[in-house]
């Protein structure tokens, strides 16, 4: 078999929605909520392998080598702790996360892209504290006016969050598959059922 299809199988995305395993930190907190960390089952089998985590819940399915019939793991913890990054890079993906996937003008959700507070072409500079998530007719409407000339106003004001306030707002979108064996691990802002 060749090497390279064994490599894109195992690096598929589509492998994440067939038994995937929830990633945890030693101190068996997640290592994100959003994206939620999970690997494809073939890279936790492999870490575990390694001895480099250890599997605490598993799907009743199995694998299987010549020698060896493995349950695949649906909850792993790392062995060694991974420290959180202090700093929040500056993405799309971050900002949109940090102003909850909302227009920061008008509050509607979808059909996002970004804004300049003060336009670039007043001196406006890319930082966390000049840039917000605003939908397509936000952004047109306002275009390189000042909030004041453009009639709009901000929901909140810009800033830089910090790495725990965003993983604290990506709590708030569980993800649409939730395995039982992971709910004991996960703590989400989501009204639980009776």
């Amino acid at each position: 078999m060749d090497m390279d299809f064994r490599t894109n199988f195992v690096r598929d995305p589509a492998t994440l929605k067939q038994h995937p395993a929830l990633v945890l930190n030693a101190d068996y907190r997640p290592l994100s909520y959003y994206p939620l960390s999970l690997w494809p089952w073939q890279d936790a089998v492999k870490a575990a392998w390694l001895d480099r985590v250890d599997i605490v819940a598993e799907y009743d399915e199995v694998v299987h080598s010549p020698s060896t019939v493995i349950r695949i793991p649906s909850v792993v913890v790392l062995k060694d702790y991974v420290k959180p990054q202090k700093r929040v890079a500056f993405t799309r993906f971050n900002l949109f996360l940090r102003d909850e996937f909302c227009c920061q003008y008008c509050g509607a959700k979808g059909d996002l892209t970004f804004d300049h507070v003060v336009p670039r072409a007043r001196g406006g500079i890319t930082s966390w504290e000049n840039v917000v998530a605003a939908c397509s007719r936000c952004n047109l409407h306002k275009g390189s006016k000042s909030l004041r000339q453009s009639g709009l106003s901000l929901r909140k004001a810009p800033r830089q969050p910090a790495s725990e306030e965003l993983r604290n707002v990506g709590r708030k979108f569980p993800p649409g598959h939730l395995h039982d064996s992971w709910v004991d691990f996960l703590y989400w802002d989501a009204e639980l059922e009776a």
